[in-house]
């Protein structure tokens, strides 16, 4: 019996096509990655007394891919933080948290990801804003230090939006045995930039037992600044205390929480 070409080329045909979906298949296999993380922004803080560091808070995020599915056998979770660290992987069959340490201010674009025995690799991007505080205490000085901004990010991401300062100097009373009191102290805040031209300044007089203080926004964040407290008259001891933040956008990813 004479068999149809027609029904030979059918055939032909049908077993290439079975032959490609069973090859694609094997190979494949379908991750549902999912990652959950209560927060996604920090702020470090360094504090400062007589110029000397004292203390650094740094900040530490959990990342929790605990609720990842697959159809496959899944082998590592990881994540990239983008900022020339090493990726950080974990054995998914013993682990499935990943915290992240950020010693360094500044928007980092993370890459959390997950592979299976196939190496088929799921990933997803995560948006984290890591600001910047420092608090700073000088007593019974009349010698106050500059205060160093470096709005610069070591991530080469984003730069901050911007830095906000808060100053308070106190010309304490003698009463109160503090050291110094008894005069009229006059200085000037004055805040310098790199080619240490003053940008923006303040002048005040406080008497005795009294206190003043400086608030200033500024949005230059491309290049480093110093605050400086320096008198104009009198050589009086005086009590200070400052914070300057380093703030970026909230355009962080919302948490995520099942």
């Amino acid at each position: 019996m004479k068999k149809s070409p027609f029904l030979i080329t059918l055939l032909m045909i049908g077993c290439i096509n079975f032959s490609g979906c069973i090859s694609e298949n094997s190979n494949s296999s379908v991750i549902d990655l999912s990652v959950q993380f209560h927060q996604t922004n920090g702020t470090i803080i360094e504090t400062y007394n007589d110029g000397d560091l004292s203390s650094i808070e740094h900040v530490e995020l959990s990342f929790d891919f605990s609720k990842t599915t697959s159809d496959g056998q899944i082998i590592s979770f990881g994540i990239d933080t983008n900022d020339g660290r090493q990726p950080i992987t974990v054995n998914a069959g013993s682990k499935s948290n990943i915290p992240i340490e950020f010693t360094e201010h500044g928007f980092y674009h993370l890459d959390a990801y997950a592979i299976d025995s196939r190496d088929n690799i799921v990933n997803m991007s995560i948006f984290i804003r890591i600001d910047f505080r420092i608090d700073w205490f000088e007593s019974n000085t009349n010698e106050p230090q500059a205060l160093p901004i470096n709005p610069i990010p070591d991530n080469n991401g984003t730069h901050p939006y911007m830095i906000e300062v808060s100053s308070m100097v106190e010309n304490p009373s003698l009463i109160d045995g503090l050291g110094g009191g008894g005069q009229t102290v006059e200085f000037t805040w004055k805040m310098f930039d790199e080619a240490n031209d003053v940008c923006l300044s303040k002048s005040t007089q406080i008497e005795d037992g009294e206190s003043d203080d400086w608030y200033i926004i500024h949005f230059n964040t491309y290049e480093t600044h110093s605050l400086r407290i320096e008198y104009d008259d009198g050589q009086d001891y005086v009590n200070i205390e400052q914070s300057m933040s380093i703030i970026y956008h909230s355009t962080e990813s919302e948490p995520v929480i099942d």
